[in-house]
Parts: structure tokens; sequence; C-alpha cells
């Protein structure tokens, strides 16, 4: 509710809230015995070690920390209670419901992932979502020791559960859509519709990462060449390079491609002052780091670039902030909906959301900083010359998403850049 009013304050709009759906049929209640499952964040560690002392003084209890992602930390355990914890990797569905359904008390990590919380309500485990560690304490012992509290939580939870089941919010979604497809107006654009609309029809489809970088990067070890060599073997018609607040590399890759077939668009990834990165495209010339967001984009425009916003959602790292993206959404040409490095899939699906609520156009790229990653996100689309025909391409342009293992490629990563300092 408190994310609906903030949006509408910053995005004029009817928003409807709609839970997380449970798998009822995964996801059910079952024996508990003393176990107290907690999840795993670098936000709720404090909380870790105060539940993990509180063991010491409960010998008939245990408890899983559980992850849905690679660990940036290793979890400190006391000796005296480590034969009664244990560390689980519960990414998958069928890893959640095996670890959660023993569980008799649940607590989620700060900021850590919804899903959780409600597939453990569905098995009817305890949820305490307290924020400071001395209080999520204090209510455990009180569901411990108390004689209904317990059973008490867990009815509520799991009524709770029944009502965020996959057909209620299905059946849900399908009401508040049907309303939104009875207030469109005009008839719906067919495929033959939009070919024919398209000034592009009779060009060859190319495949274009959008979004990479090479060696000029501080953080990336691909040499231009070797960039241009690979994106061809692997099928690409175009790449867009994107160095962080350097231009050389795409000015190098532009001249190399001079001799080659493939398509290369000259472009920057630009760090502006605490409002994230914005990608300039068809650019000339390169542009200082540290400019405001609105300076960054005028500078863009003054070399007759396009406008790419990457990853606007990603708040891992800096990103606008919304009343920024909303003041500037009209001068955006492409919307990154797809980034393949990202760590959270919600993040590139907000991005998606997003553009289609506001009919911009998508982009997507792999933000590749060692060769395998190259491709992982691109946009299928018409063969085009310059930024106009670009964009009229991106019309009728069709997203790829050919992910990898952001561990295994993010390793590769590290490897490169310590080879580089050995150097």
């Amino acid at each position: 509710e408190e994310t609906a009013e903030a949006a509408t304050e910053r995005f004029e709009g009817d928003y409807n809230v709609i839970p997380l759906g449970v798998d009822l049929g995964l996801f059910r209640p079952a024996p508990k015995r003393e176990l107290l499952a907690i999840e795993l964040e670098a936000a709720g560690r404090s909380t870790t070690r105060a539940l993990l002392r509180l063991l010491e003084d409960a010998p008939a209890w245990e408890s899983t920390l559980l992850h849905t992602k690679p660990l940036g930390f290793r979890p400190a355990i006391p000796r005296s209670v480590r034969s009664r914890v244990r560390v689980r990797a519960v990414r998958r569905p069928e890893q959640r419901a095996a670890a959660l359904r023993d569980a008799a008390i649940f607590v989620p990590a700060p900021g850590g992932e919804e899903r959780l919380t409600h597939e453990a309500a569905a098995c009817g485990a305890a949820v305490v979502a307290q924020l400071e560690p001395d209080a999520v304490v204090q209510e455990i012992l009180r569901l411990v020791t108390g004689s209904s509290g317990l059973r008490g939580s867990t009815a509520e939870q799991e009524n709770r559960a029944d009502a965020q089941s996959f057909d209620r919010v299905a059946a849900e979604l399908d009401r508040i859509y049907s309303a939104l497809v009875r207030k469109k107006r005009g008839p719906r654009k067919t495929r033959a519709t939009l070919h024919e609309d398209d000034p592009l029809a009779g060009r060859e489809w190319i495949v274009v990462d959008l979004h990479m970088h090479t060696s000029w990067s501080h953080d990336c070890s691909i040499e231009v060449e070797d960039l241009l060599d690979h994106a061809e073997e692997i099928g690409l018609g175009g790449i867009a390079v994107t160095d962080h607040n350097v231009f050389g590399g795409a000015l190098e890759a532009a001249e190399l491609a001079r001799r080659r077939d493939l398509l290369v668009i000259p472009g920057e990834e630009v760090k502006t002052q605490g409002q994230g990165e914005v990608i300039g495209l068809f650019l000339d010339e390169e542009i200082p780091r540290g400019l405001t967001f609105s300076d960054t984009v005028a500078a863009i425009r003054e070399q007759g670039g396009l406008v790419y916003l990457p990853h606007p959602f990603d708040r891992q790292h800096a990103i606008p902030d919304p009343a920024t993206l909303h003041r500037h959404l009209a001068e955006v040409d492409v919307f990154e909906v797809f980034n393949a490095r990202l760590l959270r899939d919600s993040f590139n699906d907000e991005a998606l959301r997003f553009a289609r609520k506001y009919r911009l156009l998508q982009g997507a790229g792999s933000d590749a900083h060692v060769l395998q990653g190259v491709g992982t996100g691109a946009v299928r689309m018409r063969r085009f010359e310059g930024p106009e025909e670009f964009l009229l391409s991106l019309r009728s342009a069709e997203i790829l998403r050919r992910p990898k293992s952001l561990a295994y490629l993010q390793s590769l990563k590290w490897v490169a850049q310590v080879k580089e300092k050995v150097r």
C-alpha cells in the first residue's frame, strides 16, 4: 500500500496492489519440529547473530540459514551451536519448499526476497518480520515459551497465504486486465499492419547487443579487436561499445569495423552526479563524468546522439530517483528492459513493465565485461544506418534474453582483472 501511495505521488494513475502468488500445491503445511529458519542477507547479519546466540539457551532447537543468491560474506556461527545450524541455498522452488516445510518459525531479512515470506507462511511457519534484532529475539521467545502463541501465529499466517494462492491471484489479475482491455480504444495492430507501417520492412534482420565494454573500461580486459572477432563468430550483426566514462574504445571499434560487415555504434556509459548512469549512442566525442543527469542528457543531444538508459531499476547500483526519471522521460530514446548482468530478474521485469506503461522504445544488452558474456542480451532488429533508422528499426524489434550464469561471468571478470594486475 505504501508503494502504491508513493507511486501515485510521482506518476499519476490508479494502482492496484497485487501480492505475489504462492504455489499451495508445493508450499503446504506439514508437521513442525523445533526449527528456526533465517534468511541470510548482509542487511540482516546482526539479527542472525542475535538469533544464533539465542540457540545457546534453547538446546532443543535447530536453525537453517537460507540464501537465494550467492553470499558475499561468511556467516559467523558460534562454535557451541554449529552442530545444530545448517546453511542452505534455496534458489529453486522445490529447494525452498523442502527447507521451509519443517520450520516452526521463519525470520525474513530486511530487503530480502518477499517471496520467501509468503512461502514460509503457506508452509505454516510463524513469520517474525521485525526490523530490530532485540525485537525479533523477544518475539521468538514469546512464541516459543507461550502456550498458544506459536499455534495462533501459524494459523494466522496460513490464512493469509491461502488468500495469495496462484488461483486467487490469477483471478484478480484477470479481473484487472479485463477491465483495462475494455478501456482500450481503437483496433489492435496485427503483425501485417505493423509490417505495412515499417519503412525498413525490406531490410534483413540482424542481432545487435546494445551494451558492452572493452579494455578501455577500468573493469574490463577485452581487447577491441578480440571483441569484434568474437561478435562476428557468434553471429551478431551489430554492437554498441559503451565503455565507462571513456570514448576511445568506441572510436577504435568503429574504425576497425570499417573493414567488416559488423555494425558498430560508438557510445559511452557516463556516470552522472548521484543519479546513476546514462549511455549515449551514436556519439562523436567523449562526455565527462560527474555532470548532472540533465547536463549529461544535454551533452548527448548536442552531438546528435541518442539517450539510452541502462539498468534503470538495478538497486544494487546508483540509479536515477523516480522524480529525475519522470522529469526526463520524454528525453529518453531507448529504455533498457533486459540487462544480462543484473543480479535479480525482478529488476529487468520492473523495467519492462515501466517501458510498456509509458510506451518507451525498448533496448537490451549483455553489459559484457568478458567475451563469454557478449550477446547474452540483445535485440533482433532490421539493419539500419544512423540514429534515425536505428529508432525506426527498434519499433519492430524483438528483445532476446540469452543469459548465462552471473556467478560464472563475474568470476571470469575477476580472474581477468587479477591477471591484468599481475602483469
